[in-house]
């Protein structure tokens, strides 16, 4: 319900979200004339793409690499990966705050990237080790009995396996990033304001149904992605 009535009332003549006034596509085209929010959307979409790919490598090959091997430490390394997920993301904003003060460097698209790389790469190694849990290593020892490189057991058999964990995991730090606010809050620079960092700026003037506007669209682009997967998915069984 409360989806719907955003998709409502960003069709609604009023500038005020409360009382419904007429049908119009006013707001759509405005928002196509909103180089503020415009921006904040690129912004968001850059810095979530960025450290998707950055989270999603670095997690991966933590993951494989935890699994495989025993090393002095691992057991403190393990519990130094999940701490990101269990603390406080207003903690985790204050002390990558505090880091980059300390390091003396600039609030931007640097800090902004790096802390999202930072909460998502636990994200992504808890996914892929789970996708690994049912692992069979014998795979992997077949091939390298049949003269392949561990880079390429690794890239043709061990990636292949996993890749569903590998996909799940992205998108879940893409999810993350593009939503993310609180942490946003502490390490983003004036140039560098995220969409949900726009739209909290904007709630304390009254948020206008533009907003609405663009929400609707992410929507739709979202349930069309979901579509796609799921026919693929569907085609592939």
């Amino acid at each position: 319900m409360p989806i719907a009535i955003l998709i409502l009332y960003s069709f609604n003549q009023s500038k005020l979200n409360a009382v419904w006034t007429g049908f119009t596509l006013d707001w759509y085209l405005k928002l196509m004339q909103n180089s503020d929010v415009l921006d904040a959307m690129r912004t968001s979409l850059l810095v979530a793409l960025i450290s998707t790919i950055a989270a999603t490598m670095i997690g991966t090959l933590a993951a494989v690499g935890m699994y495989r091997y025993q090393f002095r430490g691992k057991t403190a390394l393990d519990a130094m990966l999940y701490l990101p997920i269990v603390i406080p993301e207003i903690v985790m904003g204050i002390s990558l705050l505090a880091l980059f003060a300390q390091l003396q460097v600039p609030l931007g698209y640097f800090t902004l990237i790096a802390a999202h790389i930072t909460f998502s790469v636990p994200f992504v190694v808890v996914v892929v080790r789970a996708r690994m849990a049912g692992f069979d290593r014998s795979i992997e020892e077949a091939a390298m009995d049949l003269g392949a490189t561990p880079w390429q057991t690794f890239v043709k058999v061990t990636v292949p396996v996993i890749a569903p964990g590998i996909l799940a995991s992205s998108l879940l730090a893409f999810t993350l990033s593009i939503d993310d606010v609180i942490i946003s809050f502490f390490v983003a620079g004036p140039s560098s304001a995220t969409l949900p960092l726009k739209i909290f700026s904007m709630v304390k003037f009254g948020v206008t149904p533009e907003i609405n506007a663009l929400s609707t669209l992410m929507l739709i682009v979202t349930l069309f992605l979901v579509i796609i997967a799921e026919r693929i998915r569907m085609r592939k069984n």
